[in-house]
């Protein structure tokens, strides 16, 4: 009986859970089928609108969305492939080699995750604009393509699940560090790395602060970036500037769902590794 009294508790709570978290996705679907005068109706409507497709159209009227798309789905890209890259190297070393300076080494990358990112944002602009990279896509690619928390989660994963003796095995058969590292230690890494790939994404993708400050050309603009110039200065259409920020959730939800079991289970292995 008080078995079966946890269990409903415990099935109770995953309900509660689930429409907690599924309930602001519904409502911005739900805002963005309304005109602005019935977002801001009272009682406020829990039901779908009429007003999508007109909502889409001002959308695609006053900015250049697709362009925006494509911009940001190639920053996402690009970056998410350096990273997991640089991460995985730099990971995998730290995890399986010793050589000299290597727990100081990092004990200093752990201490640049203590440091809020926005301290960065002036010296890495007065940089950008050294290399003259201001308002080009390289600016939010290269400075972004190794980042502390990919190479620490990458560490934390290699150092339980990459066998010593296996590294030891291939050395005796010739294998130089990148031959470990790609023929070894990527194949038994992929469950990190589809976490990490996943996590730096979504990441790349929502990313609004820095594109904004690096950016002055509207054809290289980010979806974030575009969506915000739907904010008028006096007045807000909020039901376009909601339908926008569907169509960019769209993407997200998509990939999350394509990799929804692998992304789980990465977080549970990496719980318990650490």
């Amino acid at each position: 009986m008080v078995k079966r009294k946890s269990s409903i508790l415990l099935y109770f709570g995953l309900i509660v859970g689930l429409i907690v978290s599924i309930f602001p996705f519904y409502w911005l679907a739900v805002m963005a089928t309304r005109t602005t005068a019935e977002i801001y109706s009272f009682p406020p409507k829990f039901w779908f609108g009429t007003q999508f497709i007109s909502n889409v159209t001002r959308v695609f009227q006053n900015i250049d969305f697709f362009g925006a798309f494509l911009n940001t789905l190639f920053v996402a890209g690009c970056s998410t492939l350096l990273v997991l890259f640089f991460d995985s190297l730099a990971g995998f070393t730290f995890a399986k080699f010793k050589f000299p300076g290597k727990k100081w080494l990092f004990v200093l990358l752990l201490a640049t995750m203590m440091a809020p990112s926005q301290l960065s944002l002036v010296p890495s602009f007065v940089i950008m604009a050294k290399f003259g990279w201001v308002g080009s896509f390289k600016a939010l690619i290269i400075p972004g393509m190794a980042n502390a928390f990919g190479i620490f989660w990458i560490r934390q994963y290699a150092e339980e699940s990459v066998p010593s003796e296996l590294l030891d095995a291939g050395r005796i058969d010739g294998c130089g560090f990148f031959r470990l590292y790609w023929n070894v230690a990527i194949p038994i890494l992929r469950p990190a790395l589809s976490f990490l790939g996943a996590f730096t994404f979504i990441g790349s993708w929502n990313d609004y602060l820095w594109p904004l400050i690096i950016l002055n050309d509207e054809r290289k603009f980010t979806l974030q970036v575009a969506l915000s110039s739907l904010n008028g200065i006096y007045v807000t259409d909020y039901a376009m500037v909601i339908a926008g920020t569907l169509l960019a959730v769209i993407p997200l939800i998509i990939l999350f769902l394509f990799v929804s079991k692998q992304f789980i289970s990465d977080i549970a292995a990496g719980a318990i590794k650490s």
